[in-house]
């Protein structure tokens, strides 16, 4: 047994008190795995949307809520194609799926199988290649290539494409991981259910509950095997995942802590080609939690647990292995930590104990060392960041429901032959169907409320966009539904509703809704597009506080400013000088889309505020009022000729745009064709300000 240092409660307290001041508090605890919950059913529903049979999954730091700000850590997300029929045994073979039977011989790595195909009219293996990389081994049989994997990864993510592992990506902050579902637990996962466990935890109850988990399959073979490329591991996600859920605060703070020390304390030690991981400290806090009674996780206990996780991980660097808490004979150290990193681990850790764990005042991830310093309970140096933590998980929520609504109608706008208008109806009925058939989880049927709404919203604009063209007044059905989802967000819809009466010439009134907008439009509200990512984006410290109080996440939209789009189908509710960003590229631009720019590129976006002031330009001017409408005009100019306010824009070439046209109709062509050649020259392709320019100084 180690010594415990007098001291040890006294810090473990104040420790826990700093950790509660940079996120790592029951709220965010709570909202993390809310928001993650939230994510990923969205991401099923928009998948299922769009006629793919997969379920979403969050893993890791984010949704386990075992991260803070400093920490910077990224965000996993397991893609289960539920299209593929894994069976364990003949008896698992269903007719018309694609079926992969489970193989594996003494030759096959620990955790790893292959998969034979099998055919979908007769339970019988498949005797030809269905797919280019599939392999053919000398007994005749058709296995399924892991590769066929990586290639899919590298098709969806373009040629940002990012590979790590099983892991794809086109950001570094993002991992995804697509992965085959088991039909039932694989003897490796079976066992550890009925192995014999003395010890303290898990508790029955969370046993019980991670019984039921399923396993995957994901694309990665067991470095140097020969078979490599045709190998799958078999991964207990779920598993883990739900024995993270089941922490206590202080079992949370502890491995927090961990993450600290190995990536400030630990990592520098390491050479370039190996890596001590965060799965390695959870794995030590597992082992940890068997071995340590629960009256010892307590706020005054946290730094004795601490000790004991390091303790548990020096004897994993001593014994040159560390063990999967869940699969036998798997070594987490093979392949990434050498012999002489564990000895330079190992005693960095030793010297770390020894010193009474004095480097945790040296910690400069969230100032938790200088935090500790500070001893005086009245003076504050460094602020609460809870509220802050809390406005970025509410902020990341709705630009995930905003990209997925967008793929939504990007899939309709591309797939559906009837087009938008039926193509929407018939999704909300399916949507609608679910909710009312009770198939949807409470997350996921959040979700497909707020698609439904969207969707609504989105059909109410075609709708009028239509009888604007040919002339007809809009239909008191439309008008009913353009009220019923004014509330999308706060601003977005009402500028588009702004827009479609300054379209049909419905003046004063557009000019009403304008005036509520601008009220709307307080300090309290912050912008969310999902395509662009700011440098230094923060939302304001009053969205903070309100994000803070109420976790609602219908209600948290009310405080968001989504970019306003109008797709090709609602063109005639917009401003003229919007068609030409719906058809931007020329020669070979589209062919120099991003991924995300492929989305919506063939429509028109804009910030919601510099929209406002544009709108306003044209609203006053044909109300007459010339003072109003100068005011507008000084606004835009304010946000394009301020570096910081210009910075903050989503869609700045766009914005540069509606100040050129204000500039155009005030009859300065000279400095509205300047203002388009500097767009121009800013963004080469993909920029309607190419069009611009040609309108000006092409043949007249």
């Amino acid at each position: 047994m180690f010594r415990i240092p007098p001291f040890f409660p006294s810090l473990s307290v104040l420790l826990c008190r700093r950790l509660d001041a940079v996120g790592a508090n029951t709220l965010v605890f709570d909202r993390r795995r809310d928001a993650f919950l939230h994510q990923e059913a969205m991401w099923t529903i928009t998948d299922q949307a769009r006629g793919l049979n997969s379920v979403a999954f969050h893993f890791g730091s984010q949704s386990e809520g075992t991260t803070t700000p400093g920490l910077q850590s990224d965000t996993d997300t397991l893609v289960s194609l539920n299209d593929f029929n894994i069976m364990l045994h003949w008896s698992d073979w269903k007719r018309g799926m694609f079926n992969l039977l489970m193989v594996k011989d003494e030759s096959t790595p620990v955790q790893h199988y292959l998969l034979q195909r099998v055919r979908s009219d007769e339970p019988l293996p498949e005797t030809r290649a269905v797919h280019p990389t599939d392999v053919i081994d000398s007994q005749g049989r058709v296995f399924l290539s892991n590769l066929w994997v990586i290639n899919a990864g590298a098709n969806a993510f373009g040629v940002n494409h990012l590979r790590r592992g099983p892991s794809n990506s086109n950001d570094e902050d993002f991992d995804y991981v697509y992965a085959l579902p088991c039909t039932s637990l694989p003897a490796e996962i079976l066992a550890w259910f009925y192995a014999m466990r003395p010890g303290y935890w898990p508790p029955p109850e969370v046993f019980r509950i991670a019984r039921q988990c399923p396993c995957f399959l994901v694309a990665d073979g067991y470095r140097g095997s020969p078979t490599e490329h045709i190998e799958w591991r078999v991964t207990p996600n779920l598993i883990e995942r739900h024995l993270m859920f089941s922490l206590n605060n202080v079992q949370k703070k502890c491995l927090i802590v961990l993450k600290m020390l190995k990536k400030q304390e630990l990592t520098p030690h390491l050479h370039e080609e190996c890596k001590f991981t965060t799965f390695n400290c959870k794995t030590a806090l597992f082992f940890t939690l068997e071995r340590t009674p629960s009256h010892v996780w307590t706020e005054q206990g946290l730094l004795e647990c601490i000790v004991r996780c390091l303790h548990t991980i020096r004897e994993f660097l001593i014994q040159g292995e560390c063990p999967h808490y869940i699969v036998e004979n798997v070594d987490l150290f093979e392949t990434k930590l050498c012999r002489e990193c564990q000895v330079k681990l190992e005693k960095q850790i030793r010297v770390m104990i020894q010193d009474d764990m004095h480097v945790l005042f040296n910690l400069q991830i969230d100032d938790l060392g200088e935090r500790l310093m500070q001893f005086h309970p009245h003076v504050e140096r460094f602020p609460d960041q809870t509220a802050s933590v809390c406005g970025t998980l509410t902020i990341d929520l709705s630009r995930s429901y905003v990209m997925g609504f967008t793929q939504i109608c990007k899939h309709i706008c591309d797939s559906i032959d009837t087009g938008f208008y039926q193509g929407a109806i018939d999704l909300i009925n399916a949507l609608r169907l679910r909710q009312a058939n009770g198939t949807l989880s409470r997350y996921e049927s959040n979700s497909a409320q707020f698609f439904i709404t969207n969707l609504l919203s989105s059909l109410a604009s075609v709708a009028s966009s239509y009888c604007i063209q040919i002339g007809q007044p809009v239909p008191r059905d439309v008008w009913q539904i353009y009220s019923e989802t004014l509330d999308v967000d706060v601003v977005s819809s009402r500028l588009k509703l702004a827009s479609m009466l300054y379209c049909q010439g419905d003046l004063y009134i557009a000019a009403y809704v304008l005036n509520d907008v601008q009220q709307k439009l307080d300090n309290s509200v912050t912008s969310v597009c999902p395509f662009t990512k700011l440098s230094n984006e923060q939302p304001s410290a009053a969205f903070c506080e309100f994000a803070l109080r109420h976790g609602n996440p219908e209600r948290l939209t009310r405080k968001m400013a989504f970019c306003v789009r109008f797709i090709r189908e609602e063109m005639h509710c917009a401003p003229a000088i919007l068609w030409f960003e719906m058809y931007r590229s020329v020669g070979d631009d589209v062919a120099h889309r991003t991924i995300k720019e492929r989305i919506w590129m063939d429509w028109a976006e804009v910030d919601a505020l510099p929209f406002m002031l544009y709108l306003q330009y044209l609203i006053f001017g044909g109300l007459r009022e010339r003072q109003r409408q100068l005011q507008a005009l000084d606004g835009l100019l304010d946000i394009c000729t301020n570096p910081v306010t210009f910075g903050k824009m989503y869609h700045p070439e766009t914005v540069d745009h509606l100040l050129c046209h204000c500039l155009e109709m005030e009859g300065d062509m000279e400095e509205a064709l300047d203002l388009y050649n500097a767009s121009s020259i800013a963004m080469p392709r993909n920029n309607a300000a190419n069009l611009h320019i040609h309108r000006l100084t092409g043949p007249q």
